[in-house]
C-alpha cells in the first residue's frame, strides 16, 4: 500500500507536482555559458506556483543569480538554525535513445511490479528537493512554524562547480549564521548492501571524500600519418593512463566506515554480523569483501579514472599534443597533494606532465551525537522503526561541503529506500524512483521538520 504522508494532501497531487518539475531540463554545464538558464527560471517559477504556503512563510532570495536561499523564521531566536539542502540541477542524460523511457518525460510506469517514476533527477536530486517542499508546504499550510530558523539551500550547479552553494555558505557566514546542523543528499535507506544484514540500514554520510581533476599532458613529435614517429603523444599518454589504472590506491577502513560496520553488526545475528561488530579485529577481511562491489571500492579507496581525452586535429596528422583528465575521489586521511604524488609515481614517465586542474579536500567527520544527529535518528526511529541508522563515508561530492567551517554537524542522507539497481542508475541512463519510496521520504522529512 502506498503511504499517505499527510491526510490532507493527495498522493496523486504530490506526484503530479513532482512530474511537472522533473520535466524541466535543468541541466548544469561545466561551461556556464552553455547552460540553459531559462530552464532554471521556469523551474523556480513552477516551485513558487506549486508550493504557495511555504513560499509565503519564508523570506526568499537568489544567491549567485540562480541558487535559491529561503529562510523560514523560527519562534526562538536563541536556537541555532537548521539548514536543509538539495539541488536544482541535473546531469546531462547522455544518449536519449538509450533510455527505456524518455529522460525528461517523468513517466509513471509499472516496473518489476512496482509503481515507478522514470527520469533524470528523480533521485539526484529533485527527489529530495521536491519532497522537502512537499513536507514544508503541508506543514506551513496548517500554520506550523518551526521553533528554530530553517534555511533551505537549493543550489544550481552542484553537478559541476558548486559555486551556488559556496556563495550561499559565504553569505550566511557573513551574516553570522552558525547552523546547529546541515542535512543534504547522500546516503539512503538500503537493503542487502552488507551480506548477513537482512534489515534495512539508513546510511547517513558523516563525511565525504574529496575530489580532484588532474590534467595529463604529453607534447611530442607530430607529422604526417604516413610516416608516424615511434612514440606519439597519444600513445605515450595512453600508456600512462594504463599504468595509473594498474596501480590502485591502497584500501583502508576510515573511522566512518568502522562506525557503519558496528551499527550494521547490531542489526543482525550470525557469523557475518559478528565480524562487523568486531571490525577492529576483522577489518582486513571486511576490506577484501568490499572490493567485490564498486560502491565498496569507493568507500575504501581513493579512486581514479580517466574521464576525458583530447588529441589530434585531422585524420591524417599525428598530433603534437595529447591531454586527458583523471578524476579522483579522495579518501579521508589522504589529500590532493598525496594523490598527485601517487599519480605521478604510477604514470612513471617524466614526459607526462600531471597538474591539478580543480579540487577540494575530504570533509571532516561529523559527530554521531548532538542535536542534529539525535533529531535525525529519533525521526527515523518513530517513522521507520525497523530501520537501523548507520554512519558511513559518502563517496560522492555534495553541496554540503561548502558549509564546512560553519558547523561540524553536516549529514548526508536522502530518506528514500533505494535498491542496488536504483543507486547504479545515478548519473546513468534509466534513473528512476519508486513512488512508494518517494512518498515515504516526504513523511520522514515532514516529521523531521516538525521537530525543528
Amino acid at each position: 500500500m502506498v503511504p499517505h504522508y499527510a491526510s490532507s494532501v493527495s498522493n496523486d497531487a504530490a506526484i503530479d507536482r513532482f512530474q511537472r518539475l522533473l520535466r524541466i531540463p535543468t541541466i548544469s554545464r561545466a561551461e556556464a555559458e552553455e547552460t540553459d538558464w531559462a530552464a532554471f527560471e521556469r523551474f523556480r517559477e513552477s516551485v513558487l506556483e506549486s508550493y504557495p504556503a511555504i513560499a509565503a512563510a519564508t523570506e526568499r532570495e537568489l544567491i549567485d543569480e540562480h541558487t535559491m536561499l529561503w529562510r523560514w523564521p523560527g519562534q526562538d531566536p536563541a536556537l541555532r538554525p537548521a539548514i536543509l539542502m538539495a539541488h536544482q540541477d541535473v546531469v546531462d542524460p547522455g544518449r536519449l535513445e538509450d533510455w527505456q523511457h524518455p529522460a525528461f518525460a517523468a513517466d509513471r510506469v509499472e516496473h518489476e511490479g512496482e509503481d515507478v517514476i522514470w527520469g533524470r533527477g528523480t533521485i539526484d536530486d529533485k527527489g529530495s528537493l521536491v519532497a522537502l517542499l512537499e513536507a514544508a508546504d503541508a506543514l506551513a499550510a496548517t500554520g506550523f512554524r518551526p521553533r528554530r530558523d530553517v534555511w533551505f539551500v537549493f543550489g544550481h550547479d552542484e553537478e559541476t562547480h558548486g559555486t551556488g552553494a559556496a556563495a550561499a555558505a559565504a553569505a550566511l557566514g557573513d551574516r553570522g549564521v552558525r547552523p546547529e546542523f546541515v542535512l543534504d543528499e547522500g546516503g539512503a535507506i538500503v537493503v542487502g548492501f552488507l551480506p548477513g544484514v537482512t534489515g534495512r540500514l539508513a546510511a547517513i554520510g558523516i563525511t565525504e571524500k574529496g575530489g580532484a581533476n588532474f590534467r595529463l599532458r604529453v607534447v611530442g613529435q607530430g607529422g604526417h600519418s604516413s610516416a608516424p614517429p615511434p612514440d606519439s603523444a597519444i600513445l605515450r599518454l595512453s600508456r600512462a593512463i594504463a599504468r595509473i589504472d594498474r596501480h590502485p590506491f591502497p584500501a583502508k577502513l576510515t573511522p566512518a566506515m568502522r562506525g557503519m560496520f558496528r551499527a550494521a553488526g547490531g542489526a543482525g545475528r550470525g557469523p557475518l554480523p559478528w565480524l562487523y561488530r568486531h571490525v577492529g579485529l576483522t577489518g582486513p577481511l571486511l576490506i577484501r569483501a568490499l572490493q567485490s562491489k564498486p560502491e565498496g571500492v569507493g568507500m575504501t579507496r581513493t579512486t581514479r579514472v580517466a574521464t576525458r581525452i583530447w588529441g589530434g586535429h585531422a585524420h591524417n596528422a599525428v598530433p603534437e599534443r595529447a591531454e586527458a583528465i583523471i578524476n579522483t575521489r579522495i579518501l579521508a586521511g589522504e589529500s590532493i597533494a598525496s594523490t598527485l604524488e601517487r599519480l605521478r609515481a604510477a604514470a612513471a614517465d617524466p614526459a607526462v606532465e600531471i597538474e591539478l586542474e580543480s579540487g577540494w579536500e575530504p570533509s571532516p567527520i561529523a559527530p554521531t551525537s548532538g542535536t542534529g544527529w539525535d533529531l535525525l535518528v529519533a525521526t527515523l526511529a518513530d517513522v521507520v522503526p525497523d530501520v537501523t541508522p548507520a554512519p558511513y563515508g559518502q563517496t560522492g561530492a555534495t553541496d554540503s561541503r561548502a558549509f564546512t567551517g560553519l558547523t561540524d554537524a553536516i549529514y548526508r542522507f536522502a530518506p528514500f529506500e533505494m535498491s542496488d539497481e536504483e543507486r547504479a542508475a545515478l548519473h546513468a541512463v534509466d534513473e528512476r524512483i519508486r513512488v512508494g519510496s518517494w512518498l515515504a521520504g516526504i513523511g520522514i522529512y515532514r516529521e523531521l521538520i516538525s521537530r525543528l
